[in-house]
């Protein structure tokens, strides 16, 4: 592939604006880089996860899923590219009820903890949300492909099961949302 970056500034976003992958340029804070940009936010929350110890089938489907989501930023950078595709989702939902058949059904609701890598992995959900919310708020003024949409859809709860499965793993288990706590 050879060197791509030999020089790390360029200088050229000092007036607020930044290159696309097309080669046009935007402001920083349009909504197209808002929601690449939070996809690799996403991206690198994920990174924090697997600094932990955690199980080698939840490390090998979040390098996996980073690898998608360098794919997707790609995607949304560049108007018109088509990076991630129905397979991706479906191999997503595979991945996601494999998860899950283990765990008991959720009687209660579960707060963000139970260790440290199911905490983080609960942080990268909440992100993959607002990157959720961003790349449809992006999709209300410019194209975009609905399978974006509906893989970082997939992914925020892929994230909680594996959240889940991570909390049980380090064994701390879930923290169940305590709701009668209230009542008096």
């Amino acid at each position: 592939m050879g060197n791509r970056l030999s020089k790390i500034y360029t200088r050229t976003g000092d007036d607020g604006t930044t290159g696309l992958g097309d080669g046009s340029r935007v402001a920083k804070d349009s909504a197209r880089v808002a929601s690449y940009g939070t996809v690799d936010e996403l991206n690198s929350v994920i990174g924090v996860v697997l600094a932990e110890e955690i199980p080698a089938a939840v490390r090998e489907t979040l390098t996996q899923v980073q690898h998608d989501l360098f794919d997707l930023g790609g995607e949304l950078c560049i108007p018109g590219m088509a990076m991630i595709h129905a397979a991706d989702i479906d191999r997503l939902e595979t991945t996601l009820d494999g998860f899950n058949a283990d765990l008991p059904a959720l009687k209660d609701f579960i707060l963000p903890g139970g260790g440290t890598a199911a905490a983080h992995c609960h942080v990268a959900r909440t992100v993959c949300r607002r990157a959720e919310r961003e790349v449809v708020a992006l999709a209300r003024v410019e194209t975009v492909r609905p399978e974006a949409v509906r893989y970082l859809n997939r992914l925020s709860d892929l994230l909680f099961v594996i959240a889940r499965v991570l909390a049980r793993a380090s064994g701390h288990g879930e923290v169940l949302w305590q709701h009668e706590r209230r009542k008096k």
